[in-house]
């Protein structure tokens, strides 16, 4: 680990997204029915687990809020050490259980930054266009708390089972020195992997930046993704181009960086990741974090996870791209 001392002056340039707008290659116009519920940012209810769906199966989902819609990409299913994939890659008549689990009217508990904050009513199910495999995406209504009423990248859990109760959301805004951090940590990580330096240097390589606090880790953490010759998005990359995730944790004299994930798109072919979400959906009471990793021709997931000290990629789709 390389400790980060926030010594650097520089020229900062704010990076935006777009998430709100499209999520998978679709743009999202849901128009609910008159009698749906309407998203509401007073008074939300406590959500009690449902009755027994004939199915044990936690599926976690990755989704785009906008306005009273979302539209959720299942992930895969969650147990204690990981996620794995669906055990097929297409809804049949003999996959009853997972096909009730996410029928039009399943309800599902909606978490952001680690927190829940609200719940989702599935309206229809179809293939995901855009992501590697055949998966399958859930689009519905979202209710949240008033506090989380700007939230747009949520996860989600089916109701029945979770427990876990509604508790205080906070979004955080990256600051000037986590941005620093995250061009010490890029610049560090750079020359250990023997990779091109950027010829318009770090910051402008800086495609994506987020802060975040993790469950039960003193101090905040913040990830970024550094693009040289390629963009974060679907596309063949440039002639020697490669993508760099970083993430680093706060300490007492700044940030130390805690993980780092270096692709050659000329050796290994694409695969930029960027952090969409955290949350502790196994219940080991630490976070695990949700990477959006964008290829040559589709999208596809990847999960960190803490094994002691060090974080690991426990989760990867397998992509293979021709």
């Amino acid at each position: 680990m390389r400790k980060h001392l926030l010594v650097m002056a520089v020229i900062l340039t704010a990076v935006t997204g777009c998430d709100n707008v499209e999520f998978g290659g679709f743009d999202m116009a849901l128009q609910p029915p008159e009698s749906a519920i309407k998203q509401t940012t007073v008074g939300l209810a406590p959500i009690e687990p449902g009755g027994d769906l004939g199915t044990n199966k936690a599926l976690l989902l990755a989704g785009i809020r906008q306005g009273d819609t979302g539209r959720f990409i299942v992930v895969g299913e969650v147990h204690s050490d990981t996620l794995r994939p669906l055990p097929k890659t297409q809804i049949s008549d003999d996959e009853e259980q997972i096909a009730k689990l996410i029928a039009p009217g399943s309800e599902w508990a909606v978490f952001s930054e680690g927190v829940r904050v609200g719940r989702m009513t599935a309206q229809s199910v179809s293939p995901a266009i855009g992501f590697c495999g055949a998966r399958i995406a859930i689009s519905g209504i979202v209710e949240l708390v008033a506090t989380a009423a700007n939230a747009e990248r949520l996860l989600a859990l089916p109701v029945a089972e979770v427990n876990q109760p509604y508790e205080a959301y906070r979004e955080l805004s990256h600051t000037y020195d986590q941005r620093v951090a995250t061009l010490a940590i890029a610049g560090d990580a750079i020359s250990r992997h023997g990779a091109p330096w950027p010829e318009l240097g770090t910051l402008n390589a800086r495609e994506h930046i987020q802060s975040f606090q993790l469950r039960n880790t003193p101090g905040q953490s913040i990830a970024a993704t550094f693009m040289v010759g390629d963009n974060l998005e679907v596309g063949n990359p440039g002639q020697g181009s490669y993508s760099l995730f970083v993430m680093g944790h706060e300490n007492d004299s700044g940030y130390v960086e805690h993980y780092t994930w270096h692709r050659d798109s000329s050796e290994d072919g694409k695969a930029a990741p960027r952090y969409f979400d955290h949350l502790d959906w196994n219940g080991d009471g630490l976070d695990e974090i949700l990477l959006d990793v964008f290829g040559n021709q589709n999208r596809s997931f990847a999960v960190l996870s803490r094994q002691g000290d060090r974080w690991v990629r426990s989760f990867q789709d397998d992509c293979a791209e021709s």
